[in-house]
């Protein structure tokens, strides 16, 4: 188990810090950041706003504001600050010196927000990596005159500091990681060969952090995922099979939540997370539609799908929270086509999550099988196939005994129940 799962039990006094900079093309949100502030268990003293035109080279913040925010978190007793920034190591590093106090930056933060979301083996392997190359541009000082030194019994030279020492474990630790995560990504890629095979679409639920992902995956697939009024809920992805009618079995998968300016090395270490939802047939795209800010949300969302490759996909937008709304109306939107294009619902109340699975049917469309078989009485594994699937529509016997059934059913599925029932399709006899 990696050092960086030990937590305290307790919430820690954090002091916040927000810039408002005139060369941010998209400033950070404030509310987002005090909610991110809780989610990791910290218990806000006050925040501290100001503005700059640029950051400052060696604080980040001007040397006015340092004594404002050394002064404050002195009478509050803060234990951290933290910024809504990213923070260059030697900025870090010069503030801590000044303030005599931890200082985090937003990429810090949501690392640790991920370190307690983590559940799986595989999640936490993620996290540990993107927090060993958060840590690796943070160990700097003394490095470059100690490269010449490196060699000797273990690599390990007769003048290596302790710096030097830690940024080599640091380095084997991320390889090592590297390696398990390649092999997690060959067994995700199997399983979605094997999918493929059996033309089974897939379903990923995607959007911004908290927009509802896995309380609407309970719903519709019965499932028990962690779901939670909290930014990063879900880090682990969850797949479940689901059948609907007209449709046959869908796979549904529930993702890691987005967020504005979500840091590269994340986006780099969750890339087998996130490759399933740039493997799905279909992304429905969740989003707050009671959050003030929905449309930027949906932008940001966007520009991850970009990144990871996944921004072409057939994409059903599902506006989520509407029990929040003045006027909770669950419908379908359709184009000039009568194709769906958004669906309004609440997963909380369970209202228009029936419209939801009618769209997802309408958006994978399968070739369908709806005939007639007249089968003999030693075919009755497949019967039994046939109703297990529910795609019995119709039974009668004639004077023979036979069996006459109405069947409907996706041709993919029909194909697979005959092959594992030990027939051929010129064993079936049409009516």
């Amino acid at each position: 188990m990696s050092l960086f799962f030990d937590r305290p039990d307790f919430g820690e006094r954090a002091l916040l810090v927000h810039l408002k900079l005139n060369s941010e093309s998209e400033p950070e949100d404030v509310g987002e950041f005090e909610e991110l502030v809780r989610s990791a268990g910290g218990d806000i003293v006050d925040l501290v706003r100001g503005s700059r035109t640029s950051p400052h080279a060696k604080f980040f913040i001007g040397t006015g504001k340092l004594e404002e925010i050394t002064e404050i978190a002195k009478r509050e007793s803060a234990q951290l600050i933290i910024f809504n920034h990213n923070l260059s190591p030697s900025q870090e590093r010069n503030l801590e010196a000044h303030l005599q106090c931890r200082v985090l930056d937003r990429t810090g933060l949501i690392l640790d927000i991920f370190a307690m979301r983590a559940r799986t083996h595989e999640g936490k392997l993620q996290v540990e990596l993107a927090q060993l190359q958060h840590l690796s541009s943070r160990l700097v000082r003394g490095w470059t005159h100690l490269e010449r030194q490196k060699g000797g019994i273990g690599m390990r030279g007769p003048g290596e500091t302790q710096l030097e020492s830690d940024r080599r474990m640091v380095r084997d630790r991320i390889k090592s990681i590297k390696k398990r995560l390649e092999k997690v990504r060959v067994q995700r890629d199997q399983g979605r060969q094997s999918r493929l095979k059996s033309d089974t679409p897939t379903v990923s639920l995607v959007g911004y952090t908290n927009a509802g992902k896995s309380t609407l995956f309970n719903l519709i697939t019965n499932s028990d995922v962690y779901a939670a009024d909290q930014l990063f809920a879900t880090l682990d992805p969850t797949m479940r099979r689901l059948d609907i009618p007209e449709q046959g079995p869908i796979i549904f998968a529930d993702t890691v939540g987005f967020i504005s300016h979500l840091p590269h090395r994340l986006i780099n270490a969750f890339r087998a997370t996130l490759e399933e939802a740039a493997a799905a047939n279909v992304l429905l795209h969740i989003i707050d539609a009671s959050a003030e800010d929905r449309s930027t949300n949906v932008d940001r969302v966007n520009d991850v799908l970009k990144e990871i490759g996944a921004h072409e996909l057939p994409t059903l937008l599902v506006y989520n929270k509407i029990d929040l709304m003045d006027e909770p109306v669950p419908r379908i939107d359709r184009d000039q086509d009568g194709k769906p294009v958004a669906v309004w619902l609440s997963a909380l109340t369970g209202e228009g999550t029936e419209l939801l699975l009618e769209a997802v049917a309408e958006y994978l469309p399968r070739k369908m099988i709806h005939t007639k078989l007249q089968l003999k009485p030693e075919q009755g594994a497949f019967r039994a196939a046939l109703y297990n699937y529910k795609a019995v529509l119709n039974e009668t016997y004639n004077e023979h005994g036979d069996v006459n059934l109405e069947v409907q059913l996706p041709e993919s599925e029909f194909l697979r129940i005959v092959k594992q029932s030990g027939l051929k399709t010129d064993d079936l006899d049409p009516i």
